[in-house]
């Protein structure tokens, strides 16, 4: 998946206005319920496109036209060669526009925070012990209060249990349910309040919190709850920061228990086939593709998933797609099936739609029947019925081992970093250069990318030491080095955290000259060497490699070969590309575009294990690309896991 900064996505005539409130709704996925409406102003001939639709949960559909030989392409990107399916629960969701103007911005939008990546609903359960009793002739009476802590501390409030009677050890009944987000931090506040009596006889959300007696709080990362064996969080709660005690009191303990939502493990798998479409293009046939979009308030259709483009085919059978029940809101709910001709310019031409529900579907395939397209005419509300057909090759429904129950039965995520340290970065000690380490503490390019990643994937990483290399420079005392240990050391590569990654960056550039050329497969096979290794073991790792770098590079075919390599391994590669270098050679490496890498042996990668994202400067921090990136991981981690048959057997 190549992706770019909103700066790369406009041209000079277009502007991006998103209201800030809403925004914040998008990300924050608190209550599974919580209302997404956002509105993306493009100035210029695109007029102007709402966005509305609710947190989902996993998903991935399957469709299916035609009997000629069909392309898999990346499901968000606007190619001819890959607008393609997605394949596997807990993979990612297709939400792009095919509606006439180009989605590029769309599809950056949702996929910046967090909507095509793994989504699971999970409910939360409270309990405690040893609770502080604030009543003179009776036990507390506990209530539990959630915030959602964002970056900058502030607080939102997003759940409130019922009020346990007379009790120091309360069970709560009501359960917290949240959209899990992987490519995101979801940090939260849990309060614990006593309920006072002349109250208890209020409505929960009704009730003051500032005329309650607080017994205590806590606060945990949803990550270092559902990474635990049995999901289980035991917190000791304290009292609120920046407030002094005379006395030291204890609080009590909060535990947090987390199941994964049943309806995350449903997948429904459809194959769409089209008879007869007609031909938009007048030298050729017509390339067709299918956009699946939910309804929703006021009627609003929100693209949930997108097949690939078939080149010259008037009777397509696409690539299987893969929808949740959350995803599309009950099986029930209509669904608009959208065929259009692709075109390069990102103006699609519409061929026909029908609208159904995924119950109508079913029945389609039971019966073996047909749907006719419609297109809509210029009169209100009037279409006309063309004889162009869908229909429903394949529809079926299982359920399927998700992320999160690997995570359970041990599986974890290792975190590796390899920094390109050639010359081309510029001399690190002026501010012009992209390894400018800046005295008020302002992150470059390189730290920045270490900290968006880093911070999520650590808490996949029971150990925290994480393998830290260079390449492209010349340590002291030694020629030009395509891989050397980021900690200096001759003999070991690891280091203790993300602070260790940074303060080891930081040292190395004061210990190494930059130099060059930019050569990415000694770095490749230094972390695939780990990624044998474990795997030989038996080790229940899946490893990521982060890769920074500022150029293109000059190893193309030594990286090929290497990854080719590596596909069969438990590894995935992220490279960020940094500064304003040109990066459409990485897009080769890249094989969302639906041609697989090939060796120079004539080998073909088993699976895509790269994803490619050029890190502009974005202001303010508002958006993070390189979270988007981090969406596609799961989906990696899972396709692995079932091309080897590995099951998320318990401990």
């Amino acid at each position: 998946m190549i992706l770019y900064s909103v700066g790369k996505l406009f041209d000079a005539k277009t502007s991006l206005n998103l209201a800030l409130q809403d925004l914040r709704k998008l990300v924050r996925g608190g209550e599974s319920w919580t209302q997404i409406s956002a509105t993306l102003q493009l100035t210029g001939k695109e007029g102007q496109r709402d966005i509305r639709g609710k947190v989902s949960s996993s998903f991935a559909v399957s469709v299916c036209c035609s009997s000629k030989p069909f392309i898999m392409g990346n499901c968000c990107s606007d190619v001819s060669s890959g607008a393609g399916a997605i394949a596997g629960v807990g993979g990612t969701a297709a939400i792009s526009s095919a509606r006439g103007t180009t989605n590029d911005a769309v599809d950056y939008y949702l996929k910046s925070r967090g909507f095509n990546g793994l989504f699971s609903h999970i409910e939360l359960s409270f309990s405690a012990s040893n609770l502080r009793d604030r009543d003179v002739l009776s036990k507390s009476d506990p209530m539990v209060v959630v915030y959602r802590k964002e970056k900058d501390e502030t607080l939102s409030e997003v759940y409130r249990s019922e009020v346990v009677l007379n009790s120091l050890a309360p069970k709560w009944i009501k359960k917290f349910t949240l959209a899990y987000h992987f490519e995101t931090v979801q940090t939260f506040l849990f309060r614990v309040y006593d309920v006072d009596t002349q109250y208890q006889n209020s409505k929960e959300e009704m009730l003051k919190l500032d005329q309650q007696q607080f017994l205590g709080e806590a606060t945990c990362v949803l990550s270092e709850i559902i990474t635990k064996s049995t999901k289980t969080i035991t917190l000791e709660l304290k009292r609120k920061e920046g407030v002094t005690a005379q006395t030291q009191h204890h609080h009590g303990k909060l535990i947090i228990h987390a199941e994964e939502s049943l309806a995350s493990k449903v997948t429904t798998e459809i194959v769409f086939r089209c008879s007869s479409l007609e031909s938009k293009d007048l030298f050729s046939k017509s390339d067709p593709f299918l956009v699946v979009s939910k309804i929703v308030e006021q009627g609003t259709p929100i693209p949930v998933s997108k097949t690939e483009v078939l080149k010259n085919n008037l009777n397509p059978i696409w690539k299987p797609l893969f929808l949740s029940v959350q995803q599309v809101g009950s099986k029930d709910s209509p669904l608009i099936i959208e065929c259009s001709d692709f075109n390069s310019n990102g103006k699609h031409s519409l061929i026909g739609k029908v609208q159904k529900s995924l119950s109508d579907l079913e029945k389609l395939h039971l019966a073996g029947q047909g749907i006719n397209l419609s297109l809509p005419t210029t009169g209100a509300g009037q279409s006309k019925v063309l004889k162009s057909q869908l229909f429903v090759e394949k529809f079926t429904e299982t359920v399927q081992h998700t992320f999160l129950e690997y995570l359970a039965s041990g599986f974890e995520l290792s975190f590796m970093v390899a920094i390109d340290f050639t010359a081309s970065n510029g001399n690190p000690r002026l501010p012009d250069s992209l390894h400018y380490i800046d005295p008020s503490g302002h992150l470059n390019a390189y730290q920045r990318a270490i900290v968006d990643v880093g911070e999520v994937l650590q808490f996949y990483d029971s150990d925290k030491r994480f393998p830290a290399w260079g390449f492209g420079a010349r340590p002291i005392d030694s020629p030009v080095s395509h891989c050397f240990n980021l900690n200096g050391s001759s003999s070991y590569s690891e280091v203790d955290g993300i602070q260790g990654i940074m303060t080891s960056y930081t040292s190395a550039l004061f210990n190494v000259s930059l130099a060059g050329p930019t050569l990415f497969g000694p770095v490749i096979n230094s972390a695939a060497m780990i990624a044998s290794q474990s795997l030989a073991q038996g080790s229940r790792r899946y490893y990521v490699l982060l890769i920074i770098t500022d150029g293109v590079i000059t190893d193309l075919q030594e990286t090929k070969d290497a990854l080719v390599s590596a596909s069969d391994l438990p590894l995935s590669i992220l490279i960020v590309g940094v500064g304003g270098a040109d990066f459409k050679e990485m897009e080769i490496l890249d094989a969302d575009r639906g041609e697989r890498l090939e060796s120079s042996s004539g080998r073909v990668a088993s699976r895509d294990i790269v994803q490619f994202v050029a890190l502009r400067d974005v202001q303010h921090g508002e958006v993070s690309v390189v979270q988007a990136l981090l969406a596609e991981l799961p989906s990696q981690f899972l396709t692995y896991m079932r091309i080897r048959n590995m099951k998320p057997v318990p401990l």
